[in-house]
């Protein structure tokens, strides 16, 4: 199995174009899978799979992970078992019948116009590493970008001049995004008077640095965002926080959902519909607060 395992992250990465993050969460949840086989089962070998080991598998799991995890786990085998029914190693999919179970959706954390404008204004722009943060926020807000894409983005992918920028989304697919003229003049300032003296010398493509002058990480740009929002009295929030304000902003001003989709690499627009639903609540909470006749009122 562990050679099976091998070939099909392999499959993953090179045929598939699966992102790090999620080839990583599906490996995971193939070695769990693999150890519940061999540990209760005793088996090594894929032939010998039935759908009552998976459905143990799946028990085994069931009050210990929320419904989102375990719903994952469930695509992670059922990938794996329609990767060896394409290789021939098993005669079917014997995953075929299994159904995902459905968990609820939360709606994503979203910040005001205000909150976001206070963020990018906590900035120090008098320092080399301010002027970076400065154009890292105005470019994932500004553009709708994943944090990964952020941090991907090279020298050669950003095009100032013509205004949009060439990012890597998901399953290795390019697509050019806008650049907001706040962040391409943020991006001009980061580049010519702070990213060479962060840089020190050394050479890198990436275009956002840390402070050895090396590629920024993810946990680089959350500390970052966690400590500016503290400083403004705001809840923690994530570079994905970020990223629903766009696309949110986007639609209460008149967006339409296809056009968001292209702009957030969405392959399906049902992702995207989450979207109206956070609009749709905000309107309703901006009525209530705003309407004299929206509440009742305690005097009556």
């Amino acid at each position: 199995m562990k050679y099976l395992l091998k070939d099909y992250e392999y499959y993953l990465k090179k045929e598939k174009g699966v992102s790090k993050n999620t080839i990583e969460a599906y490996m995971r949840d193939l070695r769990q899978y693999q150890v519940f086989l061999d540990k209760y089962h005793h088996i090594i070998r894929p032939n010998k799979i039935e759908k009552k080991h998976i459905d143990g598998f799946l028990k085994s799991l069931d009050k210990k992970v929320s419904k989102k995890t375990l719903a994952r786990k469930l695509t992670s085998v059922k990938s794996f078992h329609r990767f060896l029914a394409i290789e021939k190693e098993v005669d079917h999919d014997i995953t075929k019948d299994f159904l995902t179970p459905k968990s609820s959706k939360r709606l994503p954390k979203v910040l005001s116009v205000d909150q976001v404008v206070k963020l990018l204004e906590e900035v120090d722009k008098n320092t080399d590493l301010g002027l970076r943060n400065k154009a890292l926020l105005e470019l994932i807000y500004g553009s709708g970008l994943r944090v990964s894409e952020l941090l991907d983005i090279e020298i050669g992918d950003i095009h100032l001049n013509q205004g949009y920028v060439i990012v890597l989304g998901k399953g290795a697919k390019e697509r050019m995004v806008p650049i907001s003229d706040m962040a391409g003049i943020a991006i001009k300032n980061y580049i010519i008077k702070a990213r060479p003296n962060i840089l020190k010398g050394k050479k890198s493509s990436y275009l956002f640095l840390n402070q050895n002058g090396t590629r920024l990480s993810r946990q680089g740009f959350f500390k970052l965002l966690k400590k500016l929002a503290k400083a403004i009295d705001l809840e923690t929030i994530s570079p994905h926080t970020l990223r629903h304000s766009f696309a949110t902003h986007l639609l209460e001003n008149g967006m339409d959902l296809r056009t968001l989709q292209t702009l957030l690499g969405h392959e399906d627009i049902s992702t995207t519909q989450i979207y109206t639903h956070i609009s749709q609540k905000r309107i309703k909470e901006i009525y209530q607060n705003a309407h004299p006749r929206a509440k009742e009122e305690n005097n009556v």
